[in-house]
């Protein structure tokens, strides 16, 4: 098979590393794999690993963009793909505008995901648009059964998002080096169960109810510290502000450590005795839940969306109502206390599984028949 997946960059984050993941299973199976993205960091790993790199920014919500729907076309007909997979919305529209006018007998076979749940929108709809539609949970297949009327139910393809053992490994330990510099870095931290909360500072990771749990368990007495992980994003400085403030209204300073961005996630769950999943909104799927998990860390999460899946699948003693923040706390205390047995082996959300389903439905959408429109 040649395969084109479409996103706006590669610049990183979860859509992203899916893309690298599948595009490494397609080569490594023997087929043809290209992305077409404005490109990005990623990039470079992409073509390390035997896939090519095609420069296209469709990405751009501009009306200026619609104006390389023909270009694309014409480059869509030169490549001959056999699958075009769009995982996000403006290229998406850009790519079906371009494949809806191709010959039906030739043109690629059309596979779309929907990763979040976005706004529901005209504009959303696109990412529904596959001959065959991937969700990543079956929260997100709700969303779509309950938003997209015009989205036919037999499309729907549930492919959980997965993740390799060999890069979360059950009780991973950090190497001696990483463990003398982030205690050198963060002497704060020493002695103390570290909660950790990872995510870019966006209002709907939960923060707020992050800093009450930490609140309620610091007046008990518990000898705790919390761990933000996650920079700040450019286009809400004002909300990290709110938080910085926040931690001082709550008497916090000396309970609460701001990380900003870190590449070494992995280490950092490893030296956490709990891992927080606050979020306001449900998730799509949940990987910052999935990957501490892995390793046998506890999550205490809110029960919705796919973190509930994920919870009930491994850890069904993390899962508290959503904005509880009371339970959470008590829930936490009662992991710190060893009343509740650890995180199951994680055996289902398999970084194998992904891949290997989704090549799967590529190869069944390409023996099936092609419709006239």
């Amino acid at each position: 098979m040649k395969v084109l997946q479409v996103l706006p960059a590669l610049e990183g984050g979860g859509v992203e590393k899916g893309t690298l993941d599948l595009a490494q299973a397609l080569v490594q199976a023997g087929h043809e794999s290209v992305v077409a993205s404005a490109g990005g960091r990623m990039a470079t790993q992409l073509r390390e690993q035997g896939s090519h790199h095609a420069t296209w920014d469709l990405g751009r919500k501009s009306p200026l963009t619609f104006l390389k729907v023909r270009a694309f076309r014409q480059w869509l007909a030169q490549e001959q793909f056999d699958v075009l997979h769009l995982r996000s919305r403006m290229p998406g529209w850009i790519a079906w505008l371009a494949w809806r006018r191709m010959n039906p007998a030739t043109r690629p076979r059309l596979v779309s995901t929907v990763h979040g749940m976005h706004s529901v929108s005209r504009y959303s709809e696109i990412v529904t648009c596959g001959e065959r539609v991937i969700v990543v949970s079956e929260a997100i297949r709700r969303y779509v059964r309950e938003n997209y009327p015009r989205c036919n139910p037999d499309k729907l393809r549930l492919i959980y998002r997965g993740i390799s053992p060999e890069e979360f490994p059950r009780h991973h330990q950090p190497s001696e080096q990483w463990t003398r510099d982030w205690f050198k870095r963060y002497p704060q931290l020493q002695g103390k169960a570290v909660l950790t909360l990872a995510g870019r500072l966006t209002r709907l990771k939960g923060h707020h109810d992050f800093l009450d749990l930490l609140a309620q368990l610091h007046k008990q007495g518990l000898q705790i510290h919390g761990l933000i992980v996650g920079g700040e994003d450019p286009k809400r400085l004002a909300y990290a502000q709110e938080l910085y403030q926040a931690v001082a209204d709550r008497g916090l300073r000396d309970v609460v450590t701001f990380a900003g961005h870190r590449n070494d996630l992995r280490d950092i769950y490893a030296v956490s005795k709990v891992v927080l999943s606050l979020s306001t909104q449900p998730e799509s799927f949940g990987r910052t839940v999935l990957e501490p998990l892995s390793e046998g860390v506890a999550v205490v999460g809110y029960d919705h969306g796919g973190v509930a899946e994920i919870l009930a699948a491994l850890y069904p003693g993390g899962a508290v109502p959503v904005r509880d923040v009371s339970a959470a706390a008590a829930r936490v205390t009662a992991i710190l206390e060893g009343k509740i047995e650890g995180p199951r082996r994680n055996e289902r959300f398999l970084l194998e599984h992904m891949t290997g389903d989704t090549l799967s439905l590529y190869a069944e959408l390409l023996s099936s028949p092609r419709s006239p429109s």
